[in-house]
């Protein structure tokens, strides 16, 4: 993960910066970066937040800008339901797309012994706290520093960056690839839509056609 940590780091300083300019306050921000701790859910209820917009459309496009968290869950379900519920919460809280994607590439199968129960703990543990502390510190500071940071820094072009390699690392079959791309024609099509409602189009577009797809074509294909 500490190779990741940089791109992560640009991030969550651009994030903060952002929350800060939009007119939120610092304990606004504050609150928002430590309890949400979502950078895409974030950035996508920043501008409908100062637009005003109704609640229900700042709650219904995190939901779906983080809708992929559920499946996360659901795959992660059975390596961490041995665990107290409130570990489990716990995991739930910190778990994070670069966490997961390393997590399931090092660890394909759930353990079976008690042993293989730590060291499956033991590494999410390790990646979660890189990955939290490479947000939540460049974060605060992006807060409180976020009068004195120039846009032209070009913080926003490395955020994108650092999705666009998310991005690659997880587009890795066909349908992946498929899906992607249907979101991306969908975010242009509807981009006329208020309140960046365009957004919540692709992700809908993008999961109809990959729940379609995925029982009508050959499984070697999906998967290659």
């Amino acid at each position: 993960m500490v190779p990741l940590s940089t791109g992560i780091a640009a991030w969550g300083l651009m994030t903060g910066v952002a929350m800060v300019k939009s007119g939120m306050s610092i304990v606004e921000a504050l609150a928002m970066t430590f309890l949400v701790y979502a950078g895409s859910s974030q950035l996508a209820a920043i501008p409908l937040i100062v637009a005003a917009a109704p609640a229900w459309v700042i709650l219904a496009t995190g939901f779906c800008v983080n809708l992929r968290f559920v499946v996360f869950s659901l795959h992660l379900r059975p390596y961490l339901m041995h665990l107290p519920r409130w570990r489990r919460m716990v995991n739930g809280y910190l778990t994070a797309d670069l966490s997961y994607a390393l997590f399931t590439r090092r660890f394909p199968e759930p353990g079976t012994s008690e042993a293989q129960h730590r060291e499956q703990e033991a590494y999410l543990a390790g990646n979660y706290f890189v990955t939290w502390t490479s947000w939540m510190l460049p974060g605060v500071a992006g807060i409180v520093l976020a009068n004195f940071i120039p846009s032209t820094w070009g913080l926003g072009f490395a955020g994108v960056l650092c999705l666009v390699g998310i991005l690659c690392s997880l587009a890795n079959t066909r349908l992946r690839l498929l899906s992607a791309g249907v979101a991306a024609v969908a975010a242009v099509v509807a981009y006329a839509l208020p309140l960046k409602l365009n957004i919540v189009a692709a992700i809908a577009a993008a999961v109809l056609a990959s729940f379609w797809l995925e029982g009508r074509v050959p499984r070697r294909w999906s998967e290659a």
